[in-house]
């Protein structure tokens, strides 16, 4: 039995990458119960915020997302190429950590959540319970939309995807409804989404451009500690 799971160990080595959520929970969470509503911070707002309606419905895409990030990650560490797998991880763990920096050194966040919900049913239910756990502060840029950005990017750029349109097409339309979920739940501003669209531009040039596409995205992980 130990043999068979150093023999996994080994296999799959670039599992390494992965303890980085040992450095980007603590600091997220700290961050969470530090920077509150009752704490001073960069209110985000734009005058597109006041055009869009709360829809709760938009909840079933935002909850998605959840699944949608963690089983792209196990799918390229299991059935992709490690260069297909450190470029995803490498796009979305630098991401997060420039987000995480925006965050500490410019506290952010929004007054957008309706004060009374229009309707009573499940859905504000669920939006409910997450307004509850989670604090309108963090927002930008919104790490819920660059990471479903990068997972549909990786996806593109994936050989193992080339032929199957079907994917392609339901992971741009399962981005594009969480992008909008965020700002029809109020859980972001359109601001959020927008410094997520660019984030996403520069990782994409610096990883994914064919004229970076012989460096490792090891070697863009390591060189940014």
């Amino acid at each position: 039995m130990k043999i068979s799971i150093l023999d996994f160990f080994k296999k799959y080595k670039q599992m390494w990458v992965l303890l980085y959520f040992f450095i980007y929970m603590p600091w997220f969470t700290y961050l969470e119960e530090t920077v509150t509503t009752n704490t001073k911070f960069i209110e985000v707002h734009s005058f597109v915020d006041d055009m869009i309606p709360f829809v709760e419905y938009f909840v079933i895409p935002y909850v998605i997302w959840f699944a949608y990030i963690a089983i792209a990650v196990v799918y390229f560490l299991f059935f992709t190429s490690k260069t297909d797998f450190y470029k995803l991880t490498a796009f979305l763990f630098i991401g997060m950590t420039i987000c995480l920096i925006i965050y500490t050194f410019f506290p952010n966040g929004q007054m957008l959540r309706p004060e009374v919900f229009p309707r009573d049913n499940i859905f504000t239910d669920m939006v409910k319970r997450i307004y509850s756990n989670d604090t309108p502060t963090n927002v930008c840029p919104s790490i819920h939309c660059f990471n479903s950005i990068g997972v549909t990017i990786a996806i593109f750029t994936c050989d193992k995807f080339r032929d199957k349109k079907f994917v392609k097409a339901a992971s741009f339309v399962l981005t594009l409804l969480i992008m909008m979920s965020t700002l029809f739940i109020k859980q972001h501003s359109f601001v959020d989404m927008l410094g997520a669209i660019i984030l996403s531009a520069v990782l994409y040039i610096l990883i994914y451009r064919p004229a970076y596409a012989k460096i490792s995205a090891t070697d863009i992980i390591l060189s940014t500690k």
